[in-house]
């Protein structure tokens, strides 16, 4: 019996100190956010006086109010954005799911010389071809268009790596060769067997391709030069600008304006990623 119960107050104790450990990191998590969104609301003296607070103060549309009549235009960022960000994150998810099926589903000569050249485009960082890039972009004319930040979101090697990696243990090949003696083609089997088969690691991949097309800065700054095509990494960089120096809680409300769609995307997702696990843990 005492044996017992030494068991059962070292397991309650790690209990404890796990469940304080995991509330502590939530804490430290949100915090920056808190205080983002707080001083969102606050005027830039009060800012000043005490950067640190978690009480909301009435300063949201003044603040709001500092962006009219300057280059920092939320609406405009935030629409073109969010254009970019979805149809780069649909173009990327479902090519690069279509790939990956390729490289798993069908035996062919030059499939592994094929994934290895995409693996090897992973080590190319995106500024290395930058140049040529916008050589070709400007030649065809695409220049203050949306088009060059959405459609080179088709070859995606890490995406594709990645689905490439969940497909072969989970691809079931026996239900793709029922399909097709049932008369299916290609293209329906992809479309209406593999693709909500997949939904939890294109979920995953969604988030990230997601975020990484929303937070991305260098190709818009190249490409795009007209104010009413900016994007909203691009209206961000503005708030460093002098005008804004003295406007902290409109820097604050900037900030957060940007880290919405964000927090929209992930919290519509989540539920497929912990979904995905669940049943990979059942499937274990």
């Amino acid at each position: 019996m005492a044996a017992v119960s030494k068991s059962g107050s070292k397991s309650i104790a790690f209990k404890v100190t796990a469940y304080t450990f995991c509330a502590l990191l939530t804490v430290l998590s949100l915090l920056p956010f808190i205080i983002m969104i707080v001083n969102s609301t606050r005027s830039t003296p009060q800012i000043q006086e005490n950067a640190l607070s978690f009480i909301p103060r009435g300063h949201l549309m003044k603040n709001y109010a500092v962006f009219a009549g300057r280059d920092f235009q939320p609406l405009v960022g935030f629409k073109n954005s969010l254009i970019i960000s979805c149809g780069s994150t649909l173009c990327n998810i479902y090519f690069s799911t279509m790939t990956a099926f390729a490289l798993v589903a069908y035996d062919w000569k030059l499939r592994k010389p094929f994934f290895t050249v995409i693996m090897a485009v992973l080590m190319i960082p995106a500024q290395v071809t930058a140049i040529g890039f916008y050589h070709f972009i400007h030649g065809i004319g695409w220049l203050n268009s949306f088009l060059p930040l959405i459609l080179p979101s088709i070859a995606a090697p890490t995406t594709v790596f990645f689905m490439r990696q969940y497909m072969i243990p989970s691809l079931p090949m026996e239900i793709l060769q029922s399909a097709r003696i049932d008369g299916a083609g290609e293209f329906r089997i992809f479309n209406q067997i593999v693709l909500p088969m997949m939904k939890p690691a294109m979920a995953t991949q969604a988030i990230f391709s997601f975020v990484a097309s929303w937070n991305q800065l260098f190709l818009p700054q190249v490409l795009l030069t007209v104010n009413e095509k900016k994007t909203m990494p691009m209206m961000v960089s503005l708030l460093n600008g002098d005008s804004y120096k003295t406007e902290m809680g409109a820097v604050y409300l900037g900030l957060f304006l940007t880290v919405i769609p964000l927090l929209v995307v992930y919290f519509l997702l989540s539920k497929h990623i912990i979904a995905g696990v669940a049943l990979g843990g059942v499937k274990g």
